[in-house]
């Protein structure tokens, strides 16, 4: 905080003492742990670690042991309850447990938070929700510090839910109970040892630096043996310990803790300024009926084997005006699974806010209606989506090949004709409100990259004008919505994995039956990138942060594919110096980078600070410093300082994708575009390599004539994005010289 990094009284020692001591008290060789994910050979990298970390002194320390407790024991059962500045309503059952990282090879909490944290039928989650009382729930360990951990159930409520704390509780209570009668059976932990070898077998790794990251922090827990296998490892039941968890589960050892905005109290939270207070109930809460454990899941696949093929990219599978299928075989990832994307596409998708609304409604309502009874289908490895977008609606389906065809069908059956409840409707509604309500408190610099797209992208809606629009709907309208949605669609899907032509046609061909498009992709309006100003345009989020932040947008002339690549140069020439002058030598906020930004297929940089004490004035004098300096910089760059940023940019471009998800949801975007091509990326790479010095100079006086401020200070009024949208032009395609 402010507090403790302050300059202490005279006398005291320095911030920079205190920091120097406490390296010399924790940092030693001895307790660190080096990861490495690189694609040079195992004796380069052993070089490379010898002559890089052989230095760092070995003073003989040992990992600190905590003795002191999370919660004292003595003092539970306890009731706490705290304001929140979210329009949120939590609430989180704590029971102090022993940290079981030592006891990995056999998992004895995973079950029991398995089955708490259930949402089939049955569950606790089903049950409450029913009851109209939550929207979800999580269970399992957490704040493990080597010794002692907290076994959490946090549950995310309901107005009305808030309003029944109590017979949540007993509940909770009841569903713990049945785990003691019937729970632990073996063939439960079997099942799950079977799903997490399947997980294990299939992992797909991800960037090189989240896996120098995982690996670096199982180190510190697991011996070297199992780093890679810790996370999945269940040798077998331990009873006895899961009996030790399952009996720390009691009203005697629970710190139950409410959070709401409505919650008001005398006392205030020293270092986090926020009102709390305890309130134990008068009387005992009444369980809520219907609880039941899951039987076997049906779901688990049996056919695991890899098929032999690998397509270069997505080939075309079928081709008519109202449905387009693409697919691709492949074997690189070493998985039996499949990412099928479907687009249903619908003209009036984002013809207003209210037809935007109903389009989010209708997906969210499509995921809450699917939950209970795809969730084993989830567990076993295979996962169902959908999602709003300017067009209409994505179904994603990711998972293992064998079983997926009916999990298909099943979704585009349960959109067609499942019936919206009056319950489901309005919980989707509430969760989307609250999200909505929630914006201005959120991440201010995803407020400002928010509002930079409803400023230069067309059609778009605020979050306040989703709110307003979402208060004058009821169950019938998206009833109304859906039957028109569904009988004005185009359709594009697409199969990436290890699936051959002859199973993604039959599934093409399901998924076609299914919905019967009968529109064009013509039919389909497109989200459109508008040019920004001449004039440096100044635009206020609506935001209640207490913080300040410029976000400066430089636009591109037109979208074509050398101007994408020129302004990704720049934007790599830009983006050291500006964070050493601004963050390591000014200090100005604690976020602070430039980088190349689209907006679509438009191309701009984008130059943000973020700080909690300088003021957007200030921010912005720096920046227009910064720039005219870039001004001077760029006369006097050399071809041979030239080459290294365009070769950061071509490096960047070439990566090979770490998981299949990420290798369809490229190939995917590229859908989305007039002119589908699958080797964009490998273009834009190519023109990269050729940008030259005369290509940035005649980019550059371009970029600063056309830019847009989005900044914020506390207090600020927001501004009418809406209007500055209204009056704008579409951004070239190509723009004439």
């Amino acid at each position: 905080s402010r507090e403790t990094l302050a300059n202490p009284p005279e006398g005291e020692a320095t911030l920079r003492e205190r920091v120097i001591d406490f390296y010399h008290q924790y940092y030693d060789a001895n307790v660190m742990n080096l990861a490495i994910v690189a694609p040079q050979p195992l004796d380069t990298l052993e070089e490379w670690v010898a002559e890089r970390f052989a230095d760092i002194p070995d003073n003989g320390l040992s990992v600190p042991t905590i003795e002191e407790p999370l919660v004292d024991a003595d003092t539970l059962p306890r009731y706490i309850e705290r304001q929140s500045l979210q329009d949120r309503r939590q609430l989180r059952f704590y029971f102090p447990v022993p940290d079981p990282t030592d006891d990995y090879r056999t998992k004895p909490a995973q079950l029991i938070a398995h089955l708490l944290g259930d949402e089939g039928d049955g569950s606790l989650l089903a049950v409450l929700r029913d009851a109209g009382l939550a929207d979800a729930l999580s269970a399992g360990i957490g704040r493990g510090d080597g010794k002692h951990a907290l076994f959490t159930v946090s549950i995310s409520l309901t107005p009305a839910g808030a309003e029944r704390l109590d017979d949540i509780e007993a509940t909770l209570f009841a569903a713990i109970e049945q785990l003691r009668s019937d729970g632990l059976a073996s063939w439960r932990y079997d099942e799950q040892a079977s799903l997490n070898e399947q997980a294990f077998r299939f992992q797909q790794h991800g960037a090189p630096q989240q896996e120098a990251t995982r690996l670096s922090m199982s180190l510190s827990r697991y011996p070297v043996e199992d780093v890679q296998y810790a996370a999945y490892r269940m040798d077998g039941p331990d009873e006895e310990r899961q009996q030790a968890y399952l009996d720390a589960l009691t009203p005697d050892n629970m710190l139950r803790f409410y959070s709401a905005p409505d919650v008001e109290s005398d006392t205030v939270s020293p270092w986090f300024n926020t009102q709390w207070r305890e309130h134990t109930p008068d009387q005992a809460g009444q369980a809520l009926s219907g609880l039941a454990l899951p039987g076997p899941n049906p779901f688990i696949a049996s056919d695991l084997t890899l098929l032999e093929g690998q397509y270069e990219h997505p080939n075309l599978l079928v081709d008519t005006p109202s449905f387009t299928a693409w697919h691709m075989q492949d074997e690189r990832f070493n998985t039996p699974s499949v990412e099928w994307r479907v687009s249903l596409q619908n003209p009036t998708s984002s013809y207003s806010a209210e037809e935007a609304v109903l389009t989010r409604l209708l997906a969210s309502w499509l995921n809450d209606s699917l939950n209970e009874s795809l969730y084993p289908a989830w567990l076993a490895g295979q996962a169902f989506s959908a999602y709003p977008h300017a067009r209409g609606m994505t179904l994603s389906f990711s998972g293992w090949r064998d079983g997926q065809t009916p999990l298909i069908e099943q979704a585009i059956e349960q959109l067609k004709t499942a019936e919206i409840t009056d319950g489901a409707f309005e919980r989707v509604r509430y969760q989307l409100q609250r999200e909505w309500r929630n914006a201005p408190q959120s991440s201010l610099y995803g407020q400002a990259s928010r509002t930079l797209g409803e400023a230069l992208l067309t059609p778009q809606f605020s979050t306040a004008d989703f709110l307003a629009a979402s208060e004058r709907f009821e169950r019938r309208h998206l009833e109304d919505f859906r039957k028109r949605f569904l009988n004005e669609l185009y359709v594009d899907a697409m199969a990436v994995g290890n699936t051959d032509d002859e199973l993604a046609s039959e599934q093409a061909q399901l998924i076609r039956n299914q919905l019967q498009p009968r529109l064009s992709r013509d039919d389909i309006p497109n989200l459109t990138p508008l040019a920004v100003s001449e004039e440096h345009g100044v635009l206020h989020p609506h935001s209640t942060r207490e913080e300040s932040l410029v976000l400066r947008y430089m636009q591109g002339r037109d979208q074509t594919p050398r101007e994408q690549a020129t302004a990704m140069v720049i934007a790599r020439w830009l983006e050291t110096p500006f964070y050493q002058q601004l963050r390591t030598e000014q200090q100005l906020g604690y976020i602070v980078n430039a980088g190349y930004s689209p907006l679509l297929e438009a191309p701009g940089i984008a130059l943000v600070v973020q700080s909690p004490d300088v003021d957007s004035d200030t921010i912005t004098e720096r920046m227009d410093a910064f720039l005219d300096e870039a001004n001077q910089r760029l006369d006097q760059l050399s071809d041979d300082e030239l080459a290294s940023y365009r070769q950061a940019v071509y490096n960047q471009l070439r990566q090979r994708d770490t998981s299949l998800s990420g290798m369809a949801n490229r190939y995917w975007q590229a859908t989305a575009l007039d002119d589908v091509r699958f080797d964009r990326r490998d273009q834009l790479a190519e023109l990269a390599l050729n940008v030259s010095i005369e290509d940035m100079q005649a980019l550059w006086p371009s970029l600063r004539e056309h830019m847009l401020d989005i900044r914020f200070n506390p207090e600020d009024e927001p501004s009418d994005v809406a209007a500055y949208r209204e009056a704008r032009s579409a951004l070239p395609k190509v723009h004439n010289e």
